[in-house]
């Protein structure tokens, strides 16, 4: 029996059961999650965590946050049958969630439409964000020049390396980027900078936190922006299809767009949900960003999960191909869930991911984002395993144009083409 196999096999005994009220008042998803911050930032994060309780109780708030999506971002995004590429695995189809043509080309627009009317409500003037892939950096550009803010994104220096377009767009955008040449130089080493930033600047300064993790709310925050995902595919798919789908797949780096999907989903047991994380070149320190199959419980950057780290405690470095899964930790809501039995992690490495990039792309003319290209690869591998009238629903999270130089630098080093 295949890995997929078994764990869908598994899966269909069920899990341990879930509270549906997570996070608790402490911030807690189960044993993860929490507050570990400095003295100075705790009164930040308690304002914010008063301030999006009464906004989102607000139904103006909610109209407000509807309409941008709708107007701004162009919600819904599509659900779309990948008919070639399903042909071609000879397996399941395969559907996409087309989260790669919101405005900015991802998923991330969702998360900065949202904390920025909600920043804007709190009178802050200024916005400061990570990024690793450069999506939410270029999202929270966007959101800043859309309702008038100054904005300052930190990015590590090998992802403006490998990132150079939406580093481009994003000072085009009137961001100011800072690149980060600490540690790894990579998404982790930015969430740091960042919140040595807000630390100091809480006054006047939104920390928008781009994926669900870090300190409570962000992770309760982020998954409530983020659910409108989910949420649509639900309706989108009883409308298409007159039945929920047997698998939902997404990459996960932080998690903001696996928990968008999977969450409004946690409750229908027969719907099994796979979390595909980065393997790298091979699961062994410094050579992969796969923390459930690499990792330990820790604590990092603010929160309690699942962290790469040797025997010390020290944080590993990481490596992925795609820049924004290239994170030592993930979000705690997916480590509860991971826990209860509810989503199954694995990992694609870098060869298979680049392959689905593009099969794809010659299939469908899609070209996604290497991050989602981890999903679409572990889709088809799973399809193969599957009957042909099961449905796998996957996020599509992001458009590829920011990587396709990188895949052609990648592919030129190794002596391939297209």
């Amino acid at each position: 029996m295949s890995k997929e196999s078994a764990a869908l096999k598994k899966g269909r005994k069920g899990s341990r059961e879930i509270s549906p009220s997570l996070p608790d008042y402490r911030g807690y998803f189960g044993e993860f999650g929490g507050r570990f911050v400095s003295e100075t930032l705790m009164p930040a994060l308690i304002e914010l965590e008063s301030a999006f309780k009464i906004a989102w109780r607000d139904p103006s708030f909610r109209k407000e946050f509807q309409g941008m999506l709708a107007e701004y971002s162009g919600r819904p995004t599509p659900l779309y049958l990948a008919e070639a590429l399903s042909r071609e695995t000879g397996g399941a189809r395969i559907w996409l969630k087309r989260e790669d043509l919101n405005h900015t080309g991802a998923h991330k627009i969702t998360n900065a439409v949202g904390q920025a009317l909600l920043a804007r409500r709190m009178g802050k003037r200024r916005l400061i964000a990570e990024t690793g892939a450069g999506q939410h950096g270029v999202a929270t550009a966007t959101v800043a020049a859309k309702l008038g803010f100054s904005c300052q994104i930190y990015m590590g220096s090998e992802d403006v390396r490998r990132q150079a377009l939406n580093v481009f767009r994003m000072k085009l955008l009137g961001a100011v980027v800072s690149p980060v040449d600490l540690g790894g130089r990579t998404l982790k080493d930015a969430i740091s900078e960042a919140l040595r930033d807000w630390s100091r600047s809480v006054g006047e300064t939104h920390y928008l936190l781009g994926t669900a993790f870090g300190p409570h709310p962000f992770p309760l925050m982020v998954r409530t922006f983020q659910s409108v995902i989910g949420q649509e595919a639900r309706r989108q798919f009883l409308k298409r299809v007159g039945r929920l789908p047997n698998v939902l797949v997404a990459c996960v780096g932080g998690g903001s767009n696996a928990i968008g999907l999977f969450h409004p989903f946690v409750s229908e047991r027969a719907v099994r949900m796979f979390g595909v994380e980065a393997g790298g070149i091979a699961i062994a320190p410094g050579l992969h960003a796969a923390r459930f199959a690499g990792g330990s419980v820790g604590v990092l950057q603010g929160t309690k999960t699942y962290v790469l780290q040797n025997g010390d405690g020290q944080i590993e470095n990481t490596h992925s191909v795609s820049a924004g899964l290239d994170y030592s930790a993930v979000g705690p809501e997916l480590a509860y869930y991971r826990g209860t039995g509810r989503i199954v992690f694995d990992s694609v490495g870098d060869d298979e991911a680049l392959e689905a990039f593009r099969m794809l792309s010659r299939t469908e003319g899609i070209i996604p984002a290497l991050e989602s290209s981890h999903a679409v690869a572990y889709a088809v591998r799973l399809a193969k395993t599957l009957p042909r009238d099961a449905n796998i629903l996957v996020n599509l999270s992001g458009r590829g144009d920011k990587d396709v130089m990188e895949v052609s630098r990648l592919l030129e080093e190794k002596g391939e083409t297209l």
